[in-house]
Formats: structure tokens, C-alpha cells, sequence
């Protein structure tokens, strides 16, 4: 499993631990990621996702995980998202 939100697309970042005495070793910052079940009300079912803590708020920001996907970038997204992001265009176009 990757260390990479599949909403935002947000990964490990790269820095330096500074000591006291200026020291400078290299570190990771790692993404706060969560395993989540999201309510889509348009599939009608719960949605497995693995997302970092800001995305989770930002899909509650914007409405639901409906409004968060399609409002989504398709290069950000993981393949399991856009398939859901698909999914749920399709249901939307027929209704």
C-alpha cells in the first residue's frame, strides 16, 4: 500500500532534523492517512477509501464524497477513485 491520498494525491515529502548545533540530517514527513468509509449517496452504498485527515475534511467542507469527486481534478485521483468519480457520473447522466 502506498503512502499516497486517493483523493488529493498528496505523498511523502522530503526535508532535514536540525539539531542544536545545526546538524542537518535528512527526514520524511509523512501524510497523515486514514482508512475511511464514505457514504456516496448517489451509488446508494459505503465507499473504502484511504485519504489524508485534510482531505477528509474537505469532503466534508463540500458536501459529501459526491460533490468532492466531481468537482475533482482525474490526475489527482487514484485508480479506485476515478472509477468511483465514474461511476457515480454515470448514475448522475441518467438520472
Amino acid at each position: 500500500m502506498s503512502r499516497r491520498c486517493e483523493l488529493t494525491g498528496k505523498g511523502p515529502m522530503t526535508g532535514n532534523n536540525v539539531s542544536h548545533a545545526n546538524n542537518k540530517t535528512k527526514r520524511r514527513f509523512l501524510p497523515n492517512l486514514n482508512d475511511v468509509t464514505l457514504m456516496s449517496e448517489a451509488l446508494g452504498r459505503p465507499v473504502k477509501l484511504r485519504i489524508s485527515a485534510a482531505a477528509l475534511r474537505t469532503v466534508d467542507h463540500r458536501g459529501g464524497i459526491d460533490a468532492f469527486l466531481a468537482k475533482a481534478k482525474d490526475v489527482e485521483l487514484s485508480a479506485n477513485a476515478l472509477k468511483i468519480k465514474k461511476e457515480i457520473a454515470k448514475l448522475q447522466a441518467t438520472a
